[in-house]
């Protein structure tokens, strides 16, 4: 069990930094311009961003289970 559980671990960390990679890569300066954007936010902006982020990750995985 902890071996499967270790294997998706790896699974969704490279799948998870392949995904952040792509923008960077294809279009690096227009994702400079979207960080450095996202950096000018208001904390309670990026809090409520992550938890919208959050809980919209956790519906789609209910709805697929």
């Amino acid at each position: 069990m902890w071996q499967e559980l270790g294997i998706a671990l790896c699974l969704v960390l490279v799948l998870v930094l392949v995904l952040e990679g792509i923008l960077p890569f294809l279009y690096p300066r227009h994702w400079r311009g979207a960080v450095l954007q996202a950096a000018r936010l208001p904390d309670r902006r990026l809090r409520l961003m992550g938890l919208a982020s959050m809980l919209l990750g956790t519906a789609l995985l209910y709805l697929l289970h």
